[in-house]
């Protein structure tokens, strides 16, 4: 029923986890799909050869989107290989493992976290909005976090990185509606991906879940990529500024 059949999409961190998800789901949709990777070459080329078997241009191309330089790069790569940018699925981000109380986190862990996780969407939506303008319309999918709701001690700085992309969904839908671009933001919980199946694949890790989740456990990353997908398609044509949250229950903010 969801078609993206003549779309133009850019997503970021797409060779792994929901990143990789996305990229799959919409080439199965129709879309046309450009995504960045940073440094899984190998695994980038093999999401770029699935995704390519429904029938789409896939290209992958190295990219840090934590950096001005290379967003814009990879904005305008996205461009000359599709002709236009219908899409960006902002989803590039990290994870600290480790606990870090706030009295030991050091400017260099805060600044990198808010780089990667904060600075980076605000970046490739920098570099996007002037061809949807052009365009007269787009759609711009940040991915937040529950974390970003409901705070996360002893990652506090993930925390608010992700904070800050939910109030930045919020201000750009307003600012953004009058060009016909919608701006929503998926907000995932605990997902099983490599970045957090070091927790989660633990004892533990599988108790914490399945005590916090009621549905008893962690999502995958297609159950992400869904909700992605529908609020790039034509199914989501007036909603806009909206935190859809995907978390098995765990964060009830809706």
């Amino acid at each position: 029923m969801i078609s993206l059949a003549g779309k133009a999409a850019l997503i970021t961190g797409g060779s792994r986890g929901i990143g990789a998800a996305a990229v799959k789901l919409f080439a199965q949709a129709g879309a046309d799909v450009v995504f960045n990777y940073h440094r899984s070459k190998e695994a980038a080329a093999q999401i770029e050869a699935e995704a390519r078997k429904h029938g789409t241009r896939v290209e992958a191309f190295k990219a840090d989107c934590g950096k001005m330089a290379d967003n814009k790069k990879l904005v305008e790569q996205c461009v000359a290989r599709l002709g236009r940018v219908d899409i960006v699925v902002a989803n590039a981000g990290v994870w600290n493992l480790e606990d870090l109380p706030i009295e030991k986190m050091s400017e260099a862990q805060w600044d990198e976290m808010m780089r990667v996780n904060l600075k980076s969407v605000y970046s490739i939506i920098h570099f996007c909005v002037p061809h949807m303008i052009k365009q007269k319309g787009g759609r711009i999918i940040p991915i937040s976090s529950t974390a970003g709701q409901r705070g996360e001690s002893f990652h506090t700085h993930y925390g608010a990185s992700k904070g800050g992309v939910i109030s930045l969904t919020k201000g750009l839908s307003t600012e953004l509606a009058r060009h016909n671009i919608l701006v929503n933001s998926v907000a995932p919980g605990w997902v099983a991906t490599d970045m957090s199946n070091p927790v989660l694949q633990t004892k533990a890790g599988a108790k914490m879940a399945a005590a916090v989740i009621p549905l008893g456990r962690p999502a995958t990353a297609e159950e992400i990529a869904g909700p992605i997908l529908f609020l790039a398609s034509d199914l989501a044509n007036f909603m806009t500024g909206e935190i859809i949250n995907v978390n098995g229950g765990s964060v009830l903010c809706g």
